[in-house]
């Protein structure tokens, strides 16, 4: 599992170099990562360029197929509304993330076994933002 949560962090990395908002996902199946994604929703002026959709989006091409069954996906930001209904829809088995953004009804697992990880991500979504109020 961490494995495929140091992934997701790398690809946050990269939107984290791209001045987006540092999401970084992966989708897993049958222990292989199928896909990968990380946020460009500034730079591509789009509401949907979410990294949990995009790499929706390339796993449902890769299996020729809309449902994601037996899937798993790892990401670093727990999924906001939106991407939340989508995971649901495309039939992902389970979600884990690293950092949670508060919100009152988790339908989502909060990983407990990358906690080294889990506090190299929270100071990259920090300065994120503390770069955006500079």
């Amino acid at each position: 599992m961490n494995e495929y949560m140091e992934q997701a962090y790398k690809e946050a990395l990269k939107a984290y170099k791209k001045k987006e908002i540092p999401v970084g996902v992966v989708i897993v199946k049958n222990n292989k990562i199928i896909s990968k994604a990380y946020n460009d929703r500034q730079k591509k002026c789009n509401v949907i360029g979410h990294a949990e959709i995009k790499a929706i989006q390339k796993a449902e091409k890769k299996l020729k197929d809309w449902r994601l069954n037996d899937c798993d996906m790892y990401v670093t930001l727990e999924p906001c509304k939106m991407c939340e209904m989508i995971i649901k829809e495309c039939r992902i088995d389970k979600v884990y993330y690293l950092i949670n953004q508060n919100k009152s009804n988790h339908v989502f697992t909060q990983t407990n076994f990358c906690k080294g990880l889990k506090l190299k991500y929270q100071k990259l979504i920090d300065n994120f933002f503390k770069n955006l109020r500079d």
